[in-house]
């Protein structure tokens, strides 16, 4: 496996790989690898003759100073990972080389970041949008994979390639849990033995929630059922729980029960000092059912 630290570099190497007629696959992560980055890789490893991933912790998408100095970097056990699972080349620019002079574009996403995440983390798509795209620029894949348990993010990165006309396909790939239901995340790291013990609360309060709607509750009734989980665990401190469409991340009728498109069930939640997020994804309503 190839390490470039340069934008040029990376041109460079994927230039030479499409005038060879390789297909081109792209996983972009920060770092701190778990199971679900590798099985990102893997399924581009399938697929794809070059598979190009990025490491790159980017500062523009934080609006908590802490939290960006508190994310794991792991770059040798993160290189040995990524060469095990096959991956062709790694990207790893330091942030002098991907931002060298402070930005001056930025990239807003309407509705799609005034709710959840972009509500919470003011700036935080802005600062996504304008990697993803300088990313898919300096990389031009033809296909590019990210992980649904962050499912706002891969919406905003939908839009963005709808709407800026990149000539790539967009490759969701299911979260990957723990045994016990916990989906994986670089931030789990960061959990004490006790944290990490009661952190599987999460998922069961989707579940619930999932049951209910699937059952015939009402969203109401559905959000309240899950959010009883959460609170019933005094660790941790909920920043939202919400039923919404999980391509607009828009909230249904809270009196109506599940809707006939894609529904998501999506909560963020403080764990001791680390955020988690999770959701699950309810298939569309189907008649006399």
């Amino acid at each position: 496996m190839q390490t470039l630290t340069q934008r040029a570099e990376v041109r460079a190497f994927t230039t030479a790989a499409r005038a060879a007629g390789q297909r081109i696959g792209f996983v972009p992560t920060m770092g701190a690898l778990h199971a679900g980055h590798l099985d990102l890789v893997r399924r581009a490893v399938e697929t794809c003759d070059v598979v190009v991933a990025s490491i790159f912790v980017n500062p523009r998408q934080f609006n908590n100073i802490a939290d960006l100095a508190a994310y794991p970097r792991v770059v040798e056990e993160d290189s040995a990972l990524l060469a095990a699972a096959g991956c062709t080349a790694l990207f790893l620019p330091e942030a002098a080389e991907m931002y060298p002079a402070p930005p001056v574009v930025s990239i807003s996403f309407g509705p799609l970041e005034a709710v959840l995440e972009g509500a919470h983390r003011p700036g935080h798509f802005a600062g996504v949008g304008l990697v993803v795209a300088k990313l898919l620029h300096l990389v031009a894949p033809h296909a590019a994979w990210f992980g649904q348990k962050d499912l706002q993010q891969c919406a905003v990165i939908r839009a963005l390639v709808r709407d800026l006309d990149f000539e790539v396909a967009l490759e969701v790939a299911p979260t990957v849990r723990e045994t016990d239901g916990l989906a994986m995340s670089s931030r789990n790291r960061r959990l004490t033995p006790a944290e990490r013990a009661v952190a599987p609360t999460l998922y069961r309060a989707l579940d619930a929630a999932r049951t209910a709607l699937l059952r015939g509750a009402t969203v109401a009734e559905a959000e309240a059922e899950g959010r009883a989980v959460i609170a019933a665990e005094p660790a941790f401190r909920a920043e939202y729980f919400a039923v919404v469409d999980a391509h607009s991340l828009q909230a249904p009728d809270p009196a109506a029960g599940l809707p006939p498109t894609e529904t998501a069930v999506v909560v963020a939640a403080h764990l001791g000092a680390v955020r988690l997020i999770d959701n699950v994804v309810l298939p569309p309503a189907v008649a006399g059912i």
